[in-house]
């Protein structure tokens, strides 16, 4: 008996020698954790406090480091672009990636909508709403976490673009008109973040009173 059916005989038995993987009864390894998709998440978060630092310099209105501060918030946003994609193109969808991605972007949106109102170019209105809706939203990701996991939707996604484009506009130093710019963008932002905090809130009623009911079926006597 050669080496390499000895092996073959000690993995899999010798019933088995000589047998093709099979996608049914053959064990399914799972996804790993650390991947080039959750790692790009934690670079994401790890940025976030980069882009405070950068953002404080120099007073906070020093033209060069707003410009730096707003290329290193850029770079955080691309990376959530990114992400996302590797994780559903490469099957790395894990669920560490699928808490850890909005709360890196949760993270880097409410660091810079924090500063840009300490800075006092930003109402504190608009920090505070969308502060509440994101702190909202991952309050309720915990509360149904054992029921299900709820994945950033399209409209939250959309909803994310608009707040990064309009948070990197508020960042440049342009000019009167572009400040307009950004303030429809962020006006926008703000409906987004609105309508889309009470989908959330709908998809986390609806997953739980989903469970409530499956548990109830299969537990007719448990109140």
């Amino acid at each position: 008996m050669t080496e390499r059916m000895r092996r073959a005989v000690g993995e899999r038995g010798i019933a088995n020698v000589g047998r093709g993987p099979d996608p049914i009864t053959d064990p399914v390894d799972p996804v790993p954790v650390v991947n080039i998709a959750n790692a790009l998440t934690v670079f994401r978060i790890i940025l976030v406090p980069v882009f405070v630092a950068v953002l404080f310099i120099g007073g906070g209105h020093d033209t060069v480091w707003r410009i730096a501060a707003a290329f290193v918030f850029g770079l955080a946003a691309v990376t959530d672009r990114y992400d996302g994609r590797l994780a559903r193109e490469r099957n790395l969808v894990t669920d560490f990636g699928k808490m850890a991605d909005p709360i890196a972007d949760k993270a880097l949106i409410g660091a810079a909508l924090v500063g840009l109102s300490i800075l006092g170019d930003l109402p504190w209105w608009v920090t505070a709403i969308i502060l509440a809706r994101e702190l909202g939203v991952t309050a309720l990701r915990f509360w149904v976490l054992r029921h299900g996991v709820i994945p950033a939707s399209r409209g939250g996604k959309l909803k994310t673009l608009l707040q990064a484009v309009a948070i990197g506009l508020f960042l440049l130093p342009l000019p009167g008109p572009w400040h307009i710019v950004a303030v429809v963008v962020m006006a926008l932002a703000v409906v987004a973040t609105v309508v889309t905090g009470a989908d959330y809130v709908w998809q986390a009623l609806t997953l739980r009173s989903g469970a409530r009911a499956r548990a109830a079926e299969a537990d007719p006597g448990h109140v």
